[in-house]
């Protein structure tokens, strides 16, 4: 089994909870932490060339397909695949942990799956600056002149590439816990299971959202923790845990920390939904409205808007034809409501309660050091 090599993290400084207009601002001054996961790309590089290599002897054909995973395969800020590596060396205290490079390896894939499906529910065009899966093929049969409905194949090819990464996931997390004692694997299993079984659950609520008219401020709540929260930093951070022994104390730690800090993920990411530079985050700030989208900036809006600003918000929240115009009148009332201050307040809030319960754990300096980076990557990011 790979073992885990060395991960480096370099802190950010920590800020102050009782300013929240310094959110916006001081994103420009903070860059990546660096963290090594070369064994992640490394594993996840040869886990799909021996599916991809097995797609191919059926037919040359399924060349595009394996070419827009291996395009997709690469990139993204890999968080998911640093929480769980960082949470099996807090629970290690240094000691090399059989099978977590794999189990990393293995979020990573089931994430690039929900990526992949989810900008078919949302009818996205780009992701990390590259065509959609869908977008990608349903312009190739354009191209092509083929027969039948683009759209229908594009949406039939990105449910299939989806399906691949995620059985691949699987496979990876099965091999994680070869060499784990039967309690060990029977307790990765559950929370391997545990966190798909929210991410759908949360990804159904958050569709659900969108066909309504006002949002649900309690539903909104649970699509940030179930769809964002546990699945981003709670989930990794346990399965990692889980894998190296740690003890319930520690378990607790981390789905303290996941609900937190990755509450203020997501709540960030409604932010850059909105306000980001798209040539920074990869997608269109346009999308989360066209989409109708119901987020925390949505529902606490709603709660506080004018009749006129009403009107705007109603107008705006899922017109597939809204342009940049629109765009402009929605950012102006989340920020006239006082909705964008209040998210900003909240994620500053959420991380310093972070940092409070990563300084109260018990882990070593090195992972204390390395998990407030993270955070701080999350929380102040500008993609």
């Amino acid at each position: 089994m790979t073992q885990i090599a060395a991960i480096t993290t370099s802190p950010a400084p920590r800020r102050p909870a009782s300013d929240a207009a310094h959110l916006r601002a001081i994103t420009d001054e903070i860059t990546d932490v660096p963290t090594d996961l070369r064994l992640v790309d490394e594993m996840l590089s040869a886990h799909f060339r021996g599916h991809a290599a097995t797609l191919l002897e059926v037919g040359s054909e399924l060349a595009p397909a394996a070419e827009a995973v291996a395009a997709r395969l690469t990139g993204g800020k890999r968080l998911r695949a640093a929480f769980c590596l960082w949470g099996a060396r807090g629970a290690a205290r240094g000691r090399p942990v059989p099978g977590v490079v794999e189990l990393a390896s293995a979020i990573e894939l089931f994430h690039l799956a929900a990526l992949v499906h989810d900008d078919v529910m949302d009818d996205s065009d780009t992701r990390r600056g590259l065509p959609t899966v869908h977008r990608l093929f349903a312009d190739a049969h354009l191209e092509e002149n083929r027969q039948g409905d683009p759209e229908t194949w594009g949406t039939a090819v990105a449910i299939l590439v989806g399906d691949m990464c995620l059985s691949w996931s699987d496979d990876l997390a099965a091999a994680a816990v070869d060499d784990a004692g039967r309690s060990v694997r029977a307790a990765v299993r559950r929370t391997w299971t545990q966190m798909r079984d929210e991410a759908y659950a949360g990804q159904y609520l958050d569709m659900l959202s969108q066909t309504e008219e006002q949002a649900d401020a309690d539903r909104t709540e649970r699509v940030l923790r179930y769809k964002s929260a546990r699945y981003t930093i709670g989930q990794p951070l346990r399965l990692g845990g889980t894998l190296a022994g740690a003890d319930e104390s520690l378990l607790s730690d981390y789905d303290r920390i996941g609900l937190t800090a990755g509450e203020a993920f997501q709540l960030r990411d409604d932010v850059l939904g909105v306000f980001g530079d798209e040539a920074v985050t990869g997608k269109p700030a346009i999308d989360d409205i066209r989409e109708g989208k119901r987020t925390m900036l949505v529902a606490l809006a709603q709660e506080s808007a004018t009749l006129r600003e009403r009107r705007v918000l109603d107008d705006c929240l899922g017109n597939p034809d809204l342009d940049v115009t629109g765009l402009a009148r929605v950012r102006a009332v989340f920020e006239s409501t006082g909705a964008l201050e209040r998210v900003d307040q909240r994620i500053v809030e959420l991380a310093e309660d972070a940092f409070g319960i990563i300084a109260g754990a018990a882990v070593d300096d090195e992972t204390r050091q390395a998990l407030s980076g993270l955070v701080e990557r999350c929380v102040w990011r500008r993609a």
